[in-house]
C-alpha cells in the first residue's frame, strides 16, 4: 500500500487574514440575491464540527444578508444525504451546505452508487475552517498513551473498536493508516458523524475515537474521555500534556478536518460570491476568531476557486489511496 499522504493537505492551507474591506454590500443587493430562509445543511448529527461551526456562522449570516438562516441536520451515509439534498436544491443559494470537504473528495471512489456528481452538482463558496483530530480513548480502556494502545491492540487483536464520522471518511481512512503501519487489527465502528463516534466512545460502546478536537475536546476537558494524541503541528494551548501525532510517533501527523461550504451547482456566480465574501467577513470579525481557536480550530478563509481546486486534487489523491487500500463500502 502506498503511504498516504494525508499531509499533502497542509500544502492547501489558504491564508487567513481577511479584512472588512473585501466587500460592501447594500440592503438592496441583499434584497437581489436572497429573498427567503437560507438553509445551512449540516450532513452529520447535532453535535459535530460542522455543527458547531455552522451555529456560529448561521446568525451573523441571517444579519448580513437580511434572511432567516437556520441550521439543519441531515445526517447518513458519511454525509451524502445532506450533500445530496443540497446538489438537487433550487439554483439560487437558499440551500448551502456545511461539511468536512474529505468526505466530498473520497465519495466518488468508495460510493459506485452516488446520486450526484460532487464537481458538478455542487458549486464550492469557500474553505472556512481547519481542526486538528484528537485521538482519545474511554477513561475505562486499559490504555492511557499511545505506546499503551499500541501494546494492547497487539495483544489483543480484533478486540479494540474503533468509532469513527462514517465508512471511507477521513477518520475512518487515519483509523485504518495507523493499524497499517503499526500492524493493529482494529475494529472500525461507523457512526452518523463525529459528536455521535465521540459519545459512543464515552459511554464505552466503543474504545477508541479520532475525531475533530471541536465536538472532541470538551469530553476530554470534562474527564469523559482521556486523549491520547492530537493531530497539530504543535500541542494544543488547552491540553499542553497532550503528545502531536509526530510527537507520539503515529503517522499522518497533519491530518485533520477541513470545513468548506457549498451551494448548489449552477448557482448564479454573483450569489456564490456574495455568500463566499460574507463568511469570509464573518470568519474575520474578532469574536468568531476567538470561539474557532477556542475549540482548537484555524480559519481558512478561502474563496470558490480555492476549495474547487482543492476538490479537484484530492478527488484523484483520495481516491488512488482508497484504491490502494482496497477500501470498500459495504
Amino acid at each position: 500500500m502506498r503511504s498516504f499522504k494525508l499531509s499533502r493537505v497542509a500544502g492547501f492551507v489558504f491564508a487567513a487574514t481577511v479584512t472588512a474591506s473585501l466587500i460592501s454590500s447594500s440592503p438592496a443587493q441583499a434584497a437581489d440575491d436572497f429573498n427567503h430562509m437560507v438553509r445551512i445543511i449540516v450532513p452529520n448529527a447535532a453535535g459535530g464540527t460542522s455543527d458547531i461551526l455552522a451555529r456560529l456562522i448561521a446568525p451573523k449570516l441571517s444579519e448580513a444578508i437580511g434572511q432567516t438562516v437556520i441550521v439543519e441536520n441531515k445526517p447518513g451515509a458519511g454525509g451524502n444525504v445532506g450533500a445530496d439534498f443540497v446538489a438537487k436544491s433550487p439554483k439560487d443559494g437558499h440551500n448551502i451546505v456545511l461539511m468536512d470537504v474529505g468526505t466530498l473528495a473520497t465519495a466518488p471512489s468508495l460510493f459506485s452508487n452516488l446520486t450526484f456528481d460532487v464537481e458538478k452538482d455542487l458549486a464550492p463558496v469557500g474553505m472556512i475552517m481547519f481542526v486538528p483530530y484528537i485521538l482519545a480513548v474511554n477513561p475505562s480502556f486499559p490504555a492511557k498513551t499511545v505506546d499503551e494502545l499500541i501494546s494492547y491492540s497487539k495483544a489483543n487483536p480484533g478486540k479494540v473498536s474503533v468509532g469513527n464520522s462514517g465508512v471511507g471518511t477521513i477518520t475512518h481512512l487515519v483509523g485504518a493508516i495507523i493499524a497499517k503501519e503499526k500492524g493493529l487489527q482494529w475494529k472500525y465502528i461507523p457512526y452518523k458523524g463525529g459528536a455521535a463516534s465521540s459519545r459512543a466512545v464515552v459511554t464505552g460502546e466503543s474504545n477508541v475515537v479520532i475525531n475533530g478536537a471541536t465536538a472532541t475536546a470538551p469530553f476530554v476537558s470534562s474527564g469523559q474521555l482521556v486523549g491520547l494524541a492530537v493531530s497539530s503541528k504543535e500541542r494544543m494551548k488547552n491540553f499542553p500534556n497532550l503528545p502531536t501525532f509526530r510527537e507520539a510517533g503515529l503517522p499522518q501527523p497533519d491530518a485533520g478536518s477541513f470545513q468548506g461550504v457549498l451551494t448548489t451547482g449552477g448557482t448564479p456566480p454573483a450569489v456564490v460570491k456574495r455568500l463566499s465574501d460574507e463568511i469570509i467577513k464573518i470568519l474575520a470579525q474578532p469574536d468568531m476568531q476567538k470561539k474557532i481557536a477556542e475549540q482548537g480550530g484555524v480559519i481558512q478563509s478561502a474563496k470558490p476557486e480555492g476549495l474547487r481546486d482543492w476538490l479537484q486534487e484530492y478527488i484523484k489523491v483520495f481516491g488512488d489511496e482508497i484504491r490502494a487500500a482496497n477500501i470498500k463500502v459495504e
